[in-house]
């Protein structure tokens, strides 16, 4: 039985209260967060700063050993080097710099001499192109004070935070949006079984977050794809064999991203029907930039949503 996705009349209100939510949520913990993180940061860049030699000294065996550090090498250049720039002007492997960025790993299969050329691209273009006004000593040829470090590292530090900022507060409210369905549950008895139950072990009164439900990709192969469910519940008068209810956590600080991505709601729910059959119930929990054309789109593919002003809802899904 539908809860909200059947009540137009009602969008524009949720709409506006959501906003209203996600404003005074942002205005009290996104600096805080974007604060915390940068401070994080500044140690890391710091770190890499001394086994650099200060960035004099860039060697492929450091890009092996610390993968992860490229990122914070691109934003250390001038100007900063976003990632297919560094791919074009080095002329590398575009996987080994992806494989480097976002795994913090290098390419298992690539081959080492292909490996070691690339490596010593990157670390060239790197020391060439170094911002030498927030690391004057490369210039100057002289050892750097200790202030003259943590001051190119806090610059630096800027730079990746300043990249990551959609992420960094999209993570913090997610992590937020969590603890408020968890608060929900808990308070009406219901069981975290997160890290122990699978899909196939969850019983009536329990839930989880982080879980793989197996799914069928769209494509005529349909392949199984391992779809991450934000939370799981399992309801208390859930009968024998029925399916548990499936929550993506969503949040959005503008209007325009929500509806870019629109469609991946659509998509991961056929890809669950597929797999798991069509009495998948898969929900939305939204806090943010949620406008009609969005609601629209999602409840013409069937799906369904709780606004976390109103996380009461909760209870219309029959938990």
């Amino acid at each position: 039985m539908p809860v909200n996705l059947d009540k137009p009349l009602r969008w524009k209100e949720d709409i506006a209260r959501s906003v209203d939510q996600y404003n005074k949520w942002f205005l009290r913990f996104a600096p805080k967060t974007y604060r915390a993180t940068r401070i994080k940061v500044t140690s890391e860049v710091e770190a890499m700063l001394e086994r650099t030699n200060n960035l004099q000294s860039i060697t492929p065996q450091e890009l092996k050993d610390h993968p992860g550090i490229l990122f914070a090498l691109r934003m250390s250049t001038a100007p900063p080097l976003a990632r297919d720039r560094l791919i074009g002007l080095a002329g590398v492997s575009k996987s080994l710099v992806q494989t480097m960025e976002l795994r913090h790993c290098l390419p298992p299969k690539m081959a080492k001499t292909r490996l070691d050329t690339d490596l010593g691209r990157i670390a060239t273009l790197i020391m060439r192109l170094a911002d030498v006004d927030i690391f004057p000593w490369l210039e100057a040829k002289k050892t750097p004070s200790q202030q003259d470090v943590f001051r190119g590292a806090t610059i630096v530090a800027d730079r990746l935070c300043g990249a990551q900022a959609d992420p960094i507060v999209r993570n913090a409210q997610e992590q937020r949006q969590l603890a408020e369905i968890k608060r929900w549950l808990e308070a009406r008895k219901y069981e975290d079984a997160s890290g122990k139950a699978t899909l196939g072990t969850m019983r009536p009164g329990t839930f989880a977050f982080r879980l793989i439900v197996p799914g069928l990709g769209l494509d005529a192969e349909a392949e199984p794809v391992n779809i991450p469910i934000d939370a799981v519940v399992m309801p208390r008068k859930a009968k024998p064999g029925s399916l548990p209810l499936l929550i993506e956590a969503k949040s959005a600080g503008d209007f325009t991203n929500v509806n870019k991505r629109r469609k991946e709601e659509a998509t991961k729910v056929a890809m669950l029907r597929r797999k798991q059959g069509s009495e998948v119930r898969f929900i939305l929990f939204l806090c943010g930039y949620f406008d009609s054309g969005y609601l629209g789109y999602e409840a013409a593919e069937g799906i369904d949503w709780v606004w976390e002003h109103r996380i009461d809802d909760l209870a219309k899904f029959g938990l």
